[in-house]
């Protein structure tokens, strides 16, 4: 049998990496102890006192017994301390108890909850989602812990790519090892042949074509991506992100500004300010204000505010916007 301990604590602002260990655990016990050996509770429906309870009470389960607690940045910490601690303290022995807290600015892990899992052992770990300008150093050192060398310029490129989601980038970084085997060194080039999957690589087309003004790519690049079930609201949110950073370089180019001055300030690292820089050359800015404005109709139609369905009048919009 697996070694467990008494009680985690998983807590964090990173909530897609409290969710991914939240799920890994539940896995693992359920491998160990069985279906019925697993207890699952939310902490929007279960307070400290309903799990202190669960803890105590006698059950009829062969084996390892797993309690898993979601939600606890909910709890009240005076709660935790009257309800729960001495619950944790006096636990019964082959019993886990695990709480997952995931975190922001207002509601955090109770510091008794701390307390409570330190007092028996219990590990306690956090998981933060790091600043964007820290991410490329992050990304190189996971590459090296994979054998392969990424380097700076192959960074920003995967970060632009692929997004800032920590989870999404390591596992780009583990194809990536895969595919060119330990000892690779990988770059823009291998990056852009490699890393993104074929929705976010349409994406980027999709917008490449209407910032083009190509109709008919722009119409069928969509219709590819609905194939692959994208959320039209999804697809919403991405393109009109990608059309206002174009269409700021493009009037601050128009203004008489540097390229630098220009691309300063566009999320994704220098590789994409590039990318937005190339698409913003010769581009006229009114006409991309006109474009980034009409998708408005297309964000309100994927939240239900037409008559037409999403499909319908996304592509009502993007057959406009890119005549």
């Amino acid at each position: 049998m697996a070694s467990f301990e008494p009680a985690y604590l998983i807590h964090g602002d990173d909530h897609g990496r409290v969710a991914e260990r939240r799920g890994k655990l539940a896995a693992l016990a359920e491998v160990e102890g069985g279906a019925g050996g697993i207890e699952q509770f939310d902490a929007a429906s279960s307070d400290p006192a309903t799990i202190a309870a669960a803890l105590s009470a006698m059950t009829f389960s062969v084996g390892w017994r797993f309690l898993i607690v979601s939600g606890c940045e909910r709890w009240r910490d005076a709660d935790v301390k009257a309800d729960l601690a001495p619950a944790i303290k006096a636990m019964p022995d082959e019993t886990t108890i695990a709480f997952f807290a995931s975190e922001d600015g207002r509601q955090q892990a109770p510091a008794a909850l701390h307390s409570a899992v330190k007092g028996i052992k219990g590990k306690i770990a956090s998981e933060t989602l790091l600043k964007a300008r820290e991410l490329p150093t992050w990304a190189i050192a996971q590459a090296s812990a994979l054998s392969i060398t990424l380097d700076g310029a192959g960074a920003q490129a995967l970060i632009a790519q692929v997004g800032e989601r920590q989870q999404r980038l390591l596992r780009e970084l583990e194809k990536l090892a895969l595919e060119y085997g330990p000892g690779a060194k990988i770059g823009v080039e291998e990056v852009g042949e490699s890393a993104a999957n074929s929705s976010e690589l349409l994406v980027w087309g999709l917008v490449d074509a209407i910032v083009a003004r190509d109709q008919r790519t722009a119409l069928l690049t969509y219709l590819r991506l609905r194939d692959q079930n994208e959320d039209a609201g999804r697809l919403a949110v991405a393109i009109v992100r990608r059309l206002r950073d174009v269409t700021a370089i493009a009037e601050r180019l128009n203004a008489g500004v540097s390229e630098s001055q220009a691309a300063a300030g566009i999320p994704g690292g220098s590789y994409a300010a590039k990318r937005r820089m190339a698409e913003a050359r010769g581009a006229d800015p009114e006409l991309l204000r006109e474009a980034t404005e009409a998708l408005a109709a297309l964000e309100l139609a994927s939240r239900g505010g037409s008559a037409l369905d999403a499909d319908t009048e996304t592509l009502r919009v993007i057959e406009r916007i890119a005549a």
